[in-house]
């Protein structure tokens, strides 16, 4: 009886718990499961002694050539940028010969037990997180499957060693600002994404460093909160106007919420930007057909789900990434909802 419980313990290692007691990466230990020839002989020779001592065994009916299957999953998908990231996947996976499978969990219990069920079942070789917080069980859960991970605009920052794909948000942020500082705004309304995501909290801090570099007093009636989603947009955008002394610029932290503010203009019989300027960040497609077209900070959403998968890619191959941490630019685009402050 001992004899098969100790069995059933060795089956469980992983190839993180392998590296982490080798003292090496799970990069490292992967190419030598592989057969991989690129790694020290003192270096494969300790890993090795590891693998024989707790009787690892590589899973069954997979091929580290390459990654056959890929999950990408959201907390919700009725967003536009949602669909800009899962082209950007589908993209790298297509011309790997990599299948894709888009989830949502909504951040419910029952949706995660059932995505984790579905996981194991599948087998994924790489799983790409977008604006997800990951709780513990469930790390431990994708620790004990040993799938490779990257997180895609982290929730916060994660509690164990995962590569993360994000943007320049602080900066966008600042750019955004300083263009409508430029232009003559010193009233400048800011409605915030939600307060959870970092990227919320680096745009906003983007939008504070850039009032303090022109010596403007932040007032903290003129930032309202948000979700990234329309209605938010159009009742924090309402409230803006409805100060005794409204802003004349308005910064919203997304485009959905951008054109949630111009619906708010309307109704109060303004508009856009003849009696208020408009700014969002994202730069989705439908920024450039609204009226009046939107200006905005493009985040290169495509590009980091792009990035994400070829990520995930090298690790199901067992190679190294070159950084951890990866920014992609934001770049401000100019278009008709601004203009000079009082014309």
């Amino acid at each position: 009886m001992r004899r098969q419980v100790v069995a059933a313990d060795e089956q469980r290692i992983t190839i993180t718990a392998i590296a982490r007691e080798a003292g090496v990466s799970v990069p490292t230990v992967s190419r030598v499961v592989n057969g991989r020839a690129d790694v020290a002989p003192e270096t494969r020779q300790r890993v090795e002694d590891l693998l024989r001592r707790h009787g690892y065994r590589r899973r069954i009916g997979r091929t580290r050539d390459r990654a056959d299957l890929i999950d990408l999953v959201f907390n919700d998908l009725d967003s536009p940028w949602a669909v800009e990231i899962i082209r950007g996947v589908e993209d790298v996976a297509h011309t790997s010969g990599a299948g894709t499978v888009v989830s949502a969990i909504h951040r419910r219990t029952s949706s995660t037990r059932q995505w984790l069920q579905n996981l194991r079942a599948r087998a994924s070789d790489g799983v790409i997180l977008v604006t997800s917080v990951l709780d513990p069980p469930v790390q431990a859960e994708l620790r004990r499957l040993d799938v490779h991970l990257v997180v895609i605009d982290p929730a916060g920052v994660p509690s164990f060693d995962v590569p993360t794909i994000g943007a320049t948000n602080w900066a966008g942020g600042l750019a955004a600002t300083e263009h409508l500082i430029s232009l003559g705004h010193r009233r400048i309304g800011f409605v915030a994404g939600p307060r959870r995501l970092l990227c919320s909290r680096a745009r906003l801090d983007g939008y504070r460093a850039g009032l303090e570099a022109a010596g403007i007093e932040v007032d903290d009636s003129l930032i309202q909160p948000g979700d990234f989603y329309h209605e938010s947009g159009f009742t924090s955008g309402t409230a803006l106007l409805e100060l005794p002394d409204p802003p004349t610029a308005v910064f919203a932290s997304s485009d959905q919420m951008a054109f949630g503010v111009y619906e708010a203009v309307r109704r109060k019989g303004l508009r856009v930007p003849d009696d208020i300027s408009v700014v969002g960040f994202d730069d989705l497609p439908e920024a450039r057909w609204a009226s009046p077209p939107l200006t905005t900070v493009r985040q290169p959403l495509a590009e980091m789900g792009m990035l994400a998968a070829r990520t995930v890619l090298r690790l199901a191959r067992g190679e190294e990434v070159e950084s951890p941490r990866v920014e992609l630019a934001t770049e401000l685009v100019v278009r008709d909802s601004t203009t000079r402050a009082g014309q």
